[in-house]
C-alpha cells in the first residue's frame, strides 16, 4: 500500500494492520534492530544484506548482532510471525516494498572522506524497483547534502521525485542499546522532499517511538541534527581533556572540580578520558571540516587535535608513573587492559589503545594487551602480546571501560605486579582503594 497522500494516524493505522511492506537495506547493528521492530509493531519487512550467512541466519530466525539485548527474541518472534524475512536480492526487495530504509555502512578515512559506494550501490538497486507513491528513508548518517545527492540514482526508474518521496530520519542508536533507543530514548529526527512525504513518514516513525518526531524544514537540516550531534560532543570532550591536563599541572583534581561546576544548569563539562573513538564521534567533525568553503571551523579542528591527542598523553602518564618507582618506558612491561574503543562494544574504530601501544613499543617497552571481548589474534594485530594475568608487570593502562575493569581485584594486581602503576585513562579505579595497596594511580586529571 503506498502511503503518500496518507496523514499520519492513516498510516499508523495501516501499519499496525500489516497493510504495506518495509525493505531495510543493512541488516548490521543498527539496521537489523530497526527492522525488527517495525516488523514488531505490524508491517511486514525484508531485510535486505550483501552477506549471505547474515540473511540465512535471519530467515532462519537466529539473530547474529549477539551484543543487542532483546535482539534474539525479536527477531526469533517476528520471523516465525511472518513479519520479518530477508534477501540478498534489493532490486527484488525493493519491487515488492512501499518504504526503503538504507543503513548500510558510510565507511571513511581518518579525516572523514566518506567512501558511499555502500549507500550508492543500495539506490541504484532501489531505482530498478522504484514505483509512484513508494518512499525512500536514509538513515545513514552522511554529511549534509548527500541524500539529495541520491536524486539522479532513483530517477533511472523512470519517475520523477514528486512521483516517488525522499527523506532523511538520522538513526539516534548505540550498540547495546539500539531497540531502546529506536523506541523511545530520544524522538526521531525527519526532514523529507515534500509535505506529503513528511506527514507519511511522520507517521511511520510515531508508530515505533514513544518521544515521537521533530520534523525539519529539509532533508538537509535533518542530516545536520546528527552531524552537530556528534561535533557537540567532540567539542566538549576536547574542552574536558584540555581543562583535565590544566588540572594535572595545578595538582587539582578534574573530575571533582568538573562534577562541582556539573552543579550549575549551564555547565555541562564532559568526561576526560584515553582518546575519543568509534565511528561517530571523531569522524562526524570532517563533515563540517571538510564541506567549509567561506568559513573556517577553526574549533572544531582544534578539538580533533586536542583529542587526538590525548592517547599520547597517557603514555606521558605511563612514563611519570614509571619514573616515580625508578624504573624507564624501555624495557618495562606495560599491560594494556581494552583493546576496543569502549566498554561492552567489540569496535575497534580510532581505539585509543592502538596509538598508545604503538608509541609504547617506539619507545622500547613489551607490550601486552588485554580485553574480555578480544581474542590473542586481535592483540597480535595491534601489536601486542596476549596476556590474562599481571605477574611481572610494571605498569597498566586502562583504555576501555569494560565491565570487568570496574571490577578489578586490586590485591590481586597488588601482588602480582612487579610495579606498582596505574593509568586510569577511562576514570573506573577507586583512587583510595588502589592507595591502600601502594598503587602509583593516574589519571587524566589528577596525577
Amino acid at each position: 500500500m503506498k502511503l503518500i497522500g496518507l496523514n499520519r494516524e492513516e498510516v499508523k493505522q495501516t501499519f499496525k494492520n500489516g497493510e504495506f511492506t518495509i525493505a531495510v537495506y543493512g541488516m548490521g547493528k543498527m539496521g537489523l534492530p530497526l527492522a525488527a521492530v517495525f516488523a514488531d509493531h505490524g508491517a511486514r519487512v525484508i531485510g535486505v544484506d550483501i552477506n549471505a550467512k547474515v540473511v540465512e541466519m535471519i530467515s532462519n530466525g537466529e539473530n547474529h548482532i549477539k551484543e543487542e539485548p532483546g535482539l534474539d527474541e525479536l527477531v526469533r518472534k517476528n520471523v516465525k510471525a511472518g513479519r520479518l524475512r530477508a534477501t540478498t536480492d534489493g532490486a527484488w526487495a525493493a519491487k515488492q516494498a512501499d518504504v526503503m530504509v538504507i543503513l548500510v555502512p558510510t565507511l571513511t578515512d581518518e579525516r572523514g572522506n566518506l567512501k558511499l559506494s555502500p549507500v550508492y550501490d543500495v539506490a541504484e538497486k532501489i531505482s530498478q524497483g522504484l514505483e509512484k507513491g513508494d518512499i525512500v528513508i536514509t538513515e545513514a548518517t552522511m554529511p549534509p547534502g548527500t541524500t539529495e545527492s541520491l536524486i539522479p540514482i532513483f530517477e533511472k526508474s523512470g519517475l520523477k521525485l514528486g512521483e516517488f518521496g525522499l527523506a532523511h530520519a538520522p538513526e539516534r542508536t548505540m550498540t547495546g542499546t539500539a531497540i531502546r533507543d529506536i523506541t523511545g530514548q530520544y524522538p526521531k529526527i525527519v526532514g523529507a522532499s515534500d509535505e506529503a512525504t513528511l506527514e507519511a513518514v511522520i507517521g511511520i516513525y510515531e508508530t515505533i517511538n514513544r518521544k515521537g518526531v521533530i520534523p525539519m524544514s529539509s532533508i538537509k537540516a535533518a542530516e545536520a541534527v546528527k552531524v552537530f550531534e556528534g561535533v557537540y560532543r567532540d567539542v566538549n570532550i576536547a574542552l574536558a581533556n584540555e581543562l583535565a591536563m590544566w588540572c594535572e599541572e595545578h595538582s587539582l583534581d578534574a573530575l571533582e572540580v568538573f562534577q562541582a561546576a556539573n552543579t550549575q544548569p549551564y555547565c555541562h563539562l564532559h568526561m576526560p578520558g584515553a582518546g575519543v573513538g568509534g565511528h561517530c564521534i571523531p569522524v562526524y567533525p570532517w563533515f563540517i571540516i571538510n564541506l567549509a568553503k567561506k568559513t573556517n571551523p577553526r574549533l572544531t579542528k582544534i578539538a580533533r587535535e586536542i583529542n587526538d591527542y590525548m592517547p599520547h598523553h597517557i603514555v606521558e602518564l605511563t612514563v611519570k608513573g614509571l619514573n616515580k618507582i625508578g624504573k624507564p618506558l624501555k624495557d618495562s612491561n606495560i599491560l594494556v587492559l581494552g583493546l576496543t574503543f569502549r566498554g561492552g562494544v567489540r569496535e575497534f574504530m580510532k581505539s585509543a589503545a592502538i596509538p598508545i601501544i604503538k608509541e609504547l613499543k617506539e619507545w622500547g617497552a613489551r607490550v601486552y594487551a588485554y580485553d574480555p571481548l578480544c581474542t590473542q589474534e586481535d592483540a597480535k594485530r595491534f601489536g601486542a602480546e596476549w596476556k590474562e594475568d599481571f605477574k611481572g608487570i610494571d605498569a597498566v593502562i586502562i583504555t576501555a571501560d569494560h565491565r570487568e575493569f570496574k571490577e578489578l581485584d586490586l590485591e590481586k594486581l597488588a601482588s602480582e605486579m612487579r610495579g606498582k602503576v596505574i593509568v586510569d585513562g577511562r576514570n573506573v579505579v577507586k583512587l583510595e582503594e588502589a592507595k591502600k595497596y601502594g598503587f602509583i594511580c593516574l589519571r587524566v586529571g589528577r596525577v
